[in-house]
């Protein structure tokens, strides 16, 4: 049981009576237990005390007979205005009645007989207090449970922002990285395409049929992203390739020549294949000549053994070629490309990759024909190209998807006037609201 001379700096005790020498008697009584001990001498100059106190009196102790306000009304209003004082009724054996009615209206603690029992008031006082001290503390804790609750839901608020935020940053960081990353291989294929001359533009024109193919077939985002890489880079290994080998067709070339020139497939795989992330993508490009019925080169591979990227990247590639004069040295229609196609179906192309092809219309130009054409004047900050942004050698200055800004309005603006040409843009249907 908890000593109260410990309690005694936190515990105020209040007794009320209209005799002088039972006000006496009860502070000779409590003063050794250390309580701080305040005396009234009636029911209204006790409630000014308790005013006075601003309700921080643990204990009211008050004799039931007294004038003008007994104890029952007494201690029913410090009920009603401080309901966690604790309250003990002091009454005789003729007060029982008025005693029923004091617990009755004003919730007593205890109630004890007069002439007490010091030590049963004592222990009684003191039973009273603890309870009062427990349940002190238990408010305190909850207040404090209710504040740190408060503060936790704020931290977890203020965290959960805070991610979002940092989650947000690296996301936009992780898009600036691809967006380089995409622009960087674009570079490069441009810089492959100004050692071949005649088929500037072919690697952005084969990478953008490619993965419409792959996009229409059902293939997911990183398959789509791999076959358009390999498009950008399939020819990485005719850089070692004589000038006067690249000038030519295939068709016209000798057999020492095409030997020579059949080991780029392989050599652009092993281009490429120390960098982990392109590991798929020098796959496509080591199969991209493979032929479905096995006649292909540098493997001999057939159907499906032949990667699916490298089956959609030989139909664009070639239809590419044929429109372009770079297969056969003579340049074929749209139909007559797409027939040639067609004759290859079950033989030199995959039969379902040829139909998904053409279905699209066999021009990549064809396919979106939502895009809307606009003129630099026409260009606003936020529209996204729909198309790669070409010269008139072949050399794409913006790729397709790139989100236009003030500055690169002002520069293309600037090339068409330092070049004395007219670019030819397009923007995705979304974005062409000006």
């Amino acid at each position: 049981m908890t000593d109260p001379s410990a309690t005694a700096i936190a515990v105020t005790v209040l007794c009320v009576d209209d005799e002088a020498n039972i006000l006496a008697a009860l502070k000779r009584l409590f003063r050794p237990a250390g309580y701080r001990l305040l005396t009234a001498g009636s029911g209204a100059e006790g409630l000014a005390l308790l005013e006075q106190e601003q309700g921080q009196v643990d204990l009211v102790i008050s004799d039931m007979r007294m004038p003008e306000m007994d104890g029952a009304r007494f201690l029913a209003q410090v009920r009603q205005r401080w309901p966690d004082t604790a309250r003990i009724l002091l009454t005789g054996y003729a007060d029982m009645e008025s005693t029923v009615a004091a617990i009755n209206e004003g919730r007593i603690s205890r109630y004890i007989s007069k002439p007490w029992n010091d030590s049963e008031l004592l222990l009684t006082v003191r039973e009273v207090l603890e309870r009062r001290m427990l349940e002190k503390e238990k408010q305190r804790l909850e207040n404090l449970t209710r504040q740190q609750n408060d503060e936790l839901i704020a931290l977890n608020a203020g965290l959960e922002a805070t991610v979002a935020k940092r989650t947000a940053e690296l996301q936009q960081a992780h898009d600036r990285i691809k967006r380089s990353f995409f622009t960087s291989v674009q570079v490069f294929a441009n810089l492959i395409e100004l050692r071949g001359g005649a088929m500037a533009g072919h690697a952005g024109r084969v990478a953008d049929l490619s993965r419409k193919v792959a996009g229409q077939m059902g293939l997911n985002e990183k398959e789509c992203q791999d076959i358009f890489l390999a498009a950008l880079l399939h020819d990485i290994g005719k850089i070692g390739l004589p000038d006067e080998l690249l000038s030519k067709p295939p068709t016209q070339m000798s057999g020492d020549e095409f030997a020579l020139w059949r080991r780029h497939p392989i050599k652009g795989e092993q281009a490429l294949m120390s960098l982990e992330a392109l590991v798929d993508v020098a796959s496509i490009i080591r199969g991209h000549h493979e032929r479905f019925d096995g006649s292909g080169y540098p493997d001999g591979l057939s159907g499906m053994t032949i990667p699916l990227g490298a089956r959609i990247l030989a139909v664009a590639n070639e239809y590419d070629g044929l429109v372009q004069g770079g297969l056969t040295g003579k340049r074929l229609s749209d139909v007559e490309a797409q027939q040639f196609i067609l004759r290859g179906k079950g033989k030199r192309y995959d039969p379902s990759v040829v139909d998904v092809f053409l279905g699209l219309g066999g021009n990549p130009e064809q396919i979106t024909v939502a895009d809307r054409e606009v003129s630099t004047h026409e260009l606003r900050p936020g529209m996204s190209l729909a198309r790669d942004v070409v010269n008139r050698e072949g050399v794409v200055l913006l790729t397709a998807n790139y989100v236009l800004t003030e500055h690169l309005i002002r520069q293309l603006k600037d090339f068409e006037r330092t070049e004395g040409t007219r670019l030819v843009l397009f923007v995705n249907a979304e974005g062409s609201q000006t």
